[in-house]
């Protein structure tokens, strides 16, 4: 995995995550190239009826698909997806690139979640809990977890 892409709905307007976001993406940058790619939210009032979720899903879906290369290898973050601990997430990008896969990207969707369509060109689904978290929030997380997969894999100390 030499080249990550997170692509995720929605810009992160709190100043606290812009931070530690952009701490992670600096400390990444010695173990890859990584891009966040934003793609705008859909206005989503209460209330919403199935359809018209399902239609916000698709329009946001649509916007996150047009970001996907054909060669790359793509997790989205499903909270019925596989569970793994840090460790596992480390051996899991790992394999990847022992398949040669130097591409991946993943997908955080908006505060509906994801598309039927971004879920079926998914080559894996990761899941980071069974609660849910606020979809900015779920960026940091994220890049906290790839961050520490690099640590682990390297070799180097990390948190436990």
């Amino acid at each position: 995995m030499n080249n990550v892409k997170i692509i995720c709905v929605g810009k992160i307007k709190e100043k606290y995550l812009k931070e530690g976001i952009d701490e992670y993406l600096k400390r990444l940058s010695k173990y890859c190239s990584i891009e966040i790619i934003e793609v705008p939210d859909e206005k989503a009032p209460e209330n919403l009826s199935e359809k018209q979720e399902q239609q916000i899903k698709i329009k946001e879906g649509q916007g996150i698909l047009k970001h996907i290369k054909e060669n790359t290898y793509v997790i989205a973050l499903d909270i019925k997806g596989k569970m793994l601990t840090s460790v596992e997430m480390a051996a899991f990008m790992e394999d990847l690139g022992v398949k040669g896969i130097s591409n991946a990207a993943f997908i955080i969707g908006g505060s509906l979640g994801l598309s039927s369509e971004v879920l079926q060109r998914a080559d894996y689904k990761l899941s980071f809990s069974k609660m849910t978290f606020p979809h900015q929030l779920m960026r940091l997380i994220l890049l906290e977890q790839i961050y520490r997969g690099f640590r682990i894999m390297k070799g180097e100390p990390y948190h436990r």
